[in-house]
């Protein structure tokens, strides 16, 4: 375990977390459970059969000790979740009227009759998302089984989004080796995994994420940077028009975050840099910690460039922008990468109250 997981891990223990695992037909899954049992750093929730979860683990030597479980062909419980998702829907509807802002949380939340909670929640992944809005458990771990695809529409449509966030994100931490500047030479970027094309409310969206998601993973001031081939008007372009409505949502939606821009890559990291070419005084500009690309290509393509020529370690992505934390893995991710996914969840859960 690196330096950085081994970090996380210490950080979820101080405050363990229920964890819905649906996959629970997966032995690293299984596998990944029992660490976060013995480790204490959660509760794991297994959604299915308990006997049959119970025979699989036994057959691979993994101990099921301080799992509790949620099984999902069980018709009695199935109802009582349903009841409970109905309950949390109404109270969300009625402080969302209360506070003036129904049309933006009906935007953003489907409803869900209990019928249609029973009939989808025979689905584990859905069901372990019915429970997270029902308050039933504090994160879901999936991902190992089903896409990113998969997880990000269940996540999104029945979890919702949070607050000012119109769509799902991801972010990565990256941590450059020899590198002064950023957050003593880590930061993170976004989006890297997830919208492709981001128009502004996306990109404010993805910005107002990102600064919450490092303030409670790494406790962070964010001084968010929105990348983009020119630094502020040095170009006209109406692709940057897009960024800079984006910054102008994030003031207007959340003024506390520090977010600025646009600027280009080295005037959002180099304090000499932003010096010549910001002619303005800049929170960011300079110190920036989190970078904000303008689409999945320059995100992909950053990421990779960072790692290849920078030799950094990149730790993610995390899946961001959710009323209530979930997480995704790789399916091809082993065991030790699954439980540092889970210990992050496990944090981010833990400020999400």
């Amino acid at each position: 375990m690196n330096e950085f997981i081994a970090q996380m891990t210490e950080k979820a223990k101080r405050d363990p977390k229920r964890v819905a695992f649906p996959e629970s037909d997966n032995v690293n899954v299984l596998k990944t459970a029992e660490q976060v049992a013995a480790q204490k750093i959660g509760y794991p929730m297994l959604i299915g059969s308990r006997p049959q979860i119970e025979a699989l683990a036994a057959e691979n030597g993994i101990s099921c000790e301080g799992f509790s479980w949620f099984d999902n062909t069980d018709e009695q419980a199935l109802q009582g979740l349903a009841e409970k998702v109905e309950a949390v829907q109404k109270a969300e509807e009625e402080k969302a009227a209360a506070e003036g802002r129904l049309e933006e949380y009906s935007a953003t939340h489907v409803p869900f009759s209990a019928k249609a909670v029973v009939r989808k929640s025979k689905d584990a992944i859905r069901c372990a998302m019915f429970l997270l809005k029902a308050h039933e458990t504090d994160c879901v771990a999936a991902g190992k089984d089903h896409s990113t695809g998969d997880v990000v529409h269940e996540a999104g449509s029945i979890v919702g989004m949070q607050e000012g966030v119109e769509s799902p994100s991801s972010i990565g931490i990256a941590d450059v080796p020899g590198f002064a500047y950023g957050e003593k030479g880590m930061f993170g970027i976004a989006d890297c995994a997830i919208t492709a094309q981001p128009d502004a409310k996306d990109l404010a969206g993805i910005a107002i994420a990102s600064a919450d998601t490092v303030t409670r993973l790494l406790g962070w001031t964010p001084r968010v940077a929105m990348l983009a081939f020119s630094t502020d008007g040095s170009a006209e372009h109406e692709s940057i028009d897009v960024i800079r409505e984006g910054i102008r949502l994030v003031h207007e939606r959340r003024p506390d975050i520090l977010c600025d821009g646009e600027f280009q890559l080295d005037a959002a990291l180099l304090p000499e840099v932003a010096a010549h070419k910001v002619h303005r005084d800049s929170p960011v500009a300079g110190k920036a910690n989190i970078l904000i690309f303008p689409n999945l290509h320059a995100g992909n393509i950053g990421v990779k460039l960072i790692q290849i020529f920078g030799h950094a370690n990149a730790y993610g992505p995390v899946l961001q922008g959710f009323a209530q934390p979930v997480c995704d893995f790789s399916r091809s991710a082993p065991v030790d990468e699954m439980l540092g996914n889970v210990a992050m969840l496990i944090i981010r859960a833990g400020d999400a109250e």
